[in-house]
């Protein structure tokens, strides 16, 4: 098994500050001893066909250099190819038990340069002030490593995976409005799609069966998440009680909360208050089933698509995460 680590950079994120920070830190990682080789995206989707080009070569260590969007894009890279050891974990074994010598599971570090990862979020430890990319930086210097569940959703069109959270509703129409019309005006364009989506509120059903309930779910509700951890965009702590090695999907479901209800409730999903509201709801699963009649634009790790999705489920330790 190939030991040295594949940097796939994103030079153009952050605005390009990721392509004018990565050396200064790759040499800091260097001298700390770590073997690293690079490649340099340069459209969307190539992270993706890099990293699985290199898991077949036998690279096993990867690390996303970038944000949100290149870690998915690796992710994605890794499996199915290193699917084959996870399918018998699936069944329930806990992820604590997978062997981190297991030459078939990868392991995934961050450089977040230039943005933010709200994966890394649930590791830091914000009392000490070392967060973000320090605290990044710390963890591929310790070799610290865990292992981390991976969730697999299957729509119409094939399957993706993802390790942060995948919503639908209210939280993926603001991020929808703001990819697709107000991307470069930057934090002004996430609040304007803030509120454009609040002036529009459409409270909707998108019918679900959690672990083999006899009934779908077809309840009107703002939106639906399905985590793996506890923070999207950044800050928002949507799925308090997630945990990334439990083995479980956290699912978080708010009601058809009104205008005036949300706006004054608006603050507690920073911090995870939100999940007390009467009209929310959480529980941890292993299964989800959709009854959509068609395709929905969802938020899945900070990236935006429009998928018919039909199921999710828990592929448990299958990825090994430096944080």
């Amino acid at each position: 098994m190939n030991e040295t680590f594949l940097a796939i950079i994103n030079p153009a994120a952050g605005g390009g500050l990721c392509g004018e920070r990565v050396g200064a830190a790759l040499d800091r990682l260097r001298a700390a001893g770590l073997a690293i080789e690079t490649a340099e995206t340069r459209a969307a989707g190539q992270a993706t066909q890099i990293a699985r080009e290199a898991y077949g070569r036998g690279f096993r260590k990867f690390l996303a250099v970038g944000g949100d969007g290149t870690s998915y894009e690796i992710v994605n890279g890794l499996f199915p190819e290193s699917e084959s050891q996870s399918r018998s974990q699936v069944s329930g074994v806990r992820s604590q038990e997978v062997s981190p010598e297991n030459d078939r599971i990868a392991t995934l570090g961050f450089l977040p340069l230039g943005t933010g990862n709200s994966f890394l979020r649930d590791f830091e430890d914000l009392a000490s002030g070392k967060s973000g990319l320090e605290h990044a930086m710390q963890a591929l210097e310790a070799r610290r490593s865990r292992p981390c569940d991976v969730l697999r959703l299957a729509h119409k069109e094939g399957t993706i995976y993802y390790t942060n959270l995948l919503s639908v509703g209210f939280t993926a129409d603001v991020a929808a409005l703001r990819h697709r019309r107000f991307l470069a005006l930057g934090r002004f364009g996430y609040l304007l799609s803030v509120f454009l989506s609040l002036a529009r509120l459409d409270r909707r059903p998108f019918p679900v069966r959690l672990d083999g309930q006899q009934e779908f779910d077809a309840r009107r509700c703002l939106f639906l998440t399905f985590n793996n951890s506890k923070f999207t965009g950044g800050t928002m702590m949507i799925a308090p009680d997630a945990a990334t090695d439990d083995g479980l999907i956290e699912y978080v479901r708010w009601g058809p909360i009104g205008r005036l209800g949300l706006i004054r409730n608006l603050a507690t999903l920073y911090d995870g208050t939100h999940t007390r509201h009467p009209l929310a709801e959480r529980q941890a699963v292993r299964r989800v089933e959709f009854r959509l009649d068609g395709p929905v634009d969802v938020m899945v790790d900070g990236e935006v698509l429009t998928l018919e999705c039909r199921t999710i489920e828990v592929l448990p330790g299958a990825l090994r995460v430096v944080v």
